[in-house]
């Protein structure tokens, strides 16, 4: 830019102030960053979600159990073609802080179903070979330095009071990037031997069904809640993404959420900016005479005080942005209660775009003015 050195040296005259209104753009922005990961976290299951895929749980509550003996009733339903089901196991390794999913699954069947869990061969087939065997996700071996062959203690009230000890036999990958990682799956057979008894042998949590046509998902949802219909034990089933939304929603509409909080922090900031920018203008008002006496056009003084501004809000914005992904880059930071936390490359552009509309809003009234400054009543200003 021509008048680059302008801009700057306007920038530094005041550098306490200038200072302060840049390390607010900068909170605002890392706030942005953390927000929308968290966001993401929450709700990113839904975007993740198989379209050919439903999920069928208990009509009361998930937390509700459901007979094994439903699977091969699901299996006669026309157009369904493949049923695996998975429990909730609620443990923790070693201190209650150490949590993260743990389930038991049959191995074969669950590893259809979820193509997005990449395991090698010799894992898959040292899994279906040991029956204390598990797998786990990157980040969690990651996270507890555990390594294939290590023997892990898990601790759950749920279904006993007991340790129970897994051997890892595989560490899995995310086929996508949204893919959670830090799950724990092992054999719903040793899991289903070994649980007290009564603490529901041959119950099951959830189901997940896929189906052949997707176009016909809600038919199929409707023949499934149908055959269960007056039984002990009613389902409601429904998508998956629909499946991970409810889960997301227990705490709220976090979409709104996120919105209302920047919103305040951005309305906040936007004062703040265009205070700043006003009081600049206001102090230089005989400056910006002297500039059009010497032949700058209304155009151009209108032109350096919306740079002034876009250039204080893009570097605040900018190094904000830089700042909260680099806070999220090795990913959920509360060690596995947010597995989906990444800050997204959508939201990083929409961030740089409010970069761009805060320096525009905040430096056009104060540049409007200026560009329609008299240069008599500004050189009465020296």
């Amino acid at each position: 830019m021509k008048y680059a050195h302008l801009v700057w040296g306007n920038l530094k005259r005041k550098k306490l102030r200038t200072a302060l209104t840049l390390l607010s753009i900068l909170v605002a922005f890392v706030l942005f960053g953390l927000l929308c990961s968290i966001r993401q976290a929450l709700v990113g299951g839904v975007e993740l979600a198989g379209v050919d895929r439903l999920v069928v749980r208990h009509k009361v509550s998930i937390i509700q159990l459901l007979p094994e003996s439903y699977k091969a009733r699901m299996e006669r339903i026309p157009g369904v073609d493949l049923v695996v089901h998975q429990t909730w196991f609620g443990g923790v390794y070693q201190d209650p802080k150490n949590f993260f999913m743990q389930n038991p699954v049959e191995p074969e069947p669950f590893l259809t179903m979820h193509p997005e869990i990449i395991l090698s061969p010799a894992e898959r087939a040292a899994w279906l070979a040991t029956r204390t065997g598990a797998i786990v996700g990157r980040n969690t071996a990651e996270r507890f330095k555990w390594k294939i062959g290590d023997r892990v203690p898990i601790r759950t009230p749920i279904w006993g009071q007991r340790t129970w000890e897994f051997d890892i036999v595989g560490i899995f990958q995310g086929r996508d990037k949204g893919t959670d990682t830090t799950p724990l799956f092992f054999r719903y057979d040793y899991f289903d031997e070994m649980r007290e008894p009564g603490r529901g042998r041959g119950l099951v949590g959830w189901y997940t069904i896929r189906v052949k046509d997707p176009s016909r998902a809600a038919e199929i949802a409707r023949l499934v809640d149908q055959e269960f219909e007056n039984s002990p034990a009613e389902t409601k089933t429904e998508p998956e993404g629909a499946f991970a939304q409810a889960w997301a929603r227990q705490i709220g509409n976090i979409t709104l959420i996120v919105a209302g909080i920047l919103g305040a922090v951005f309305f906040t900031i936007l004062l703040v900016t265009g205070s700043t920018m006003s009081q600049a203008v206001r102090e230089r008002i005989g400056e910006l005479g002297v500039l059009k006496a010497i032949g700058f056009t209304p155009g151009q003084v209108l032109g350096l005080v919306l740079a002034e501004s876009c250039t204080l809000a893009g570097l605040g914005g900018g190094l904000g942005l830089l700042f909260a992904w680099l806070l999220t880059l090795k990913g959920d930071p509360t060690g596995g209660l947010l597995p989906l936390f990444n800050f997204r490359t959508t939201d990083l552009l929409i961030g740089v775009g409010l970069c761009l509309v805060l320096g525009v809003v905040t430096g056009l009234l104060p540049a409007l003015q200026a560009m329609r400054l008299r240069v008599a009543d500004a050189l009465r200003r020296l």
